[in-house]
């Protein structure tokens, strides 16, 4: 039983890190989340749903996409390995005063690196079960990709609308234009809707969405704009103000 047992984990550890090293180079055609989301639709009987997928390039997207979700959802992911515990702990305590309201915000303390893990890899929802697996997805994508591909796989395949994924199908839905000729308004104003895509729109801002932006452009200027992506190669030291919100 032993032996089988250990070669059991050594076949659970191949089939689920072989393909997270693959997607170092190969970029994925599609995600569980954009999957869980399709049957989600096709289960309501939305028959008019479908998934916007679009691949870009890091190269083909702007500077500004890639600044605006780090300062809105990872200021310190050139410098983590994974995790920022500082800002999970905050996000407990947060969540603990939270719960006695009748409705709560909840607040998330999820990395850049954690959110690749679960949109490529799992399914939505809230479990230990599947908070342990993001985690282990989590630190095989950190040792195996560099920096910069988290970074871009994110961009790609976050979700910003109701079946928009990636920061390609945005800009050409919402602007007619290529990720590429984003500019700061309309990266801060993508980074503004992602806590919840489905119900804030990037085309049409509530007064939060609008709030949400002007303070990211306020973070992209602190962070010193498109310059910063130079720590994602050669990370020097930490911004004083780290900690934009997560998802």
């Amino acid at each position: 039983m032993v032996r089988w047992f250990a070669i059991g984990l050594v076949a659970a550890f191949l089939a689920t890190a072989l393909p997270v090293v693959a997607m170092r180079w190969m970029d994925p055609w599609y995600s569980a989340f954009m999957l869980d989301a399709a049957l989600d639709a096709s289960r309501q009987g939305k028959a008019n749903y479908k998934t916007d997928y679009r691949w870009a390039d890091l190269e083909q997207i702007s500077p500004h996409a890639a600044v605006a979700v780090i300062a809105s959802e990872d200021q310190l992911f050139p410098y983590h390995t994974g995790f920022d515990f500082k800002s999970i702990r905050e996000a407990i305590r947060a969540n603990e005063r939270q719960a006695t309201r009748k409705r709560p915000r909840i607040r998330g303390g999820s990395t850049i690196s954690q959110q690749v893990a679960k949109n490529l890899f799992l399914w939505s929802g809230r479990s230990y079960l599947r908070k342990g697996l993001e985690a282990y997805f989590t630190l095989l994508i950190e040792i195996t990709w560099p920096k910069e591909r988290i970074l871009e796989v994110y961009l790609n395949v976050a979700q910003f609308g109701d079946g928009i994924y990636g920061v390609e199908a945005a800009a050409q839905r919402y602007w007619r234009k290529p990720a590429a000729r984003l500019d700061r308004w309309e990266a801060a104003t993508l980074a503004a809707v992602l806590p919840n895509p489905v119900r804030l729109h990037a085309n049409a801002p509530s007064p939060y969405v609008q709030l949400r932006r002007d303070q990211i452009l306020a973070q992209m200027r602190g962070l010193g704009g498109a310059s910063y992506l130079g720590e994602l190669e050669a990370p020097t030291a930490p911004p004083k103000a780290g900690g934009g919100k997560r998802k």
